[in-house]
């Protein structure tokens, strides 16, 4: 693949993740990604609307707005994978090291995987409830 690709942008809004146990999930990825520059924004109650019946938190970049919730009591999908843009091979290595001090368990340390293009630097790991995560970087 090329590399000449813009690689800045995205069209997912937000994303909802299902998990077994909020508060051991937020225990996790609160340390995890404010390594990376993303912070806990929101937590929403239990019925606070009709339509949403469940605990919610809110994960996103300070001043913006939350993309990335955790959803209570709900099933971890098969094969699930949620991918963080980092903007330095840096900060593949602070997300990598910052997960497994939070208890994820190692599935490739940071290095190049030039299979995806030639300046894809990533990181992967599994969380506690088994969601394959991963920071990258698309620079050299």
């Amino acid at each position: 693949m090329t590399s000449s690709i813009d690689r800045a942008g995205s069209r997912i809004d937000h994303l909802n993740i299902a998990v077994p146990d909020l508060e051991a999930a937020v225990g996790f990825y609160e340390p995890v990604l404010v390594a990376i520059g993303i912070t806990k924004m929101l937590e929403i109650p239990p019925n606070a609307t009709p339509n949403q019946p469940t605990a919610m938190t809110g994960f996103g970049l300070a001043g913006v707005k939350p993309y990335f919730w955790l959803i209570d009591g709900g099933t971890v999908g098969s094969n699930m994978h949620v991918a963080f843009t980092v903007d330095s091979r840096d900060d593949v290595a602070t997300f990598y090291e910052a997960a497994l001090a939070a208890g994820a368990t190692s599935l490739l340390a940071p290095a190049v995987h030039p299979e995806y293009h030639d300046d894809y630097y990533g990181a992967f790991v599994l969380d506690p409830h088994g969601i394959n995560l991963e920071a990258v970087c698309h620079a050299a």
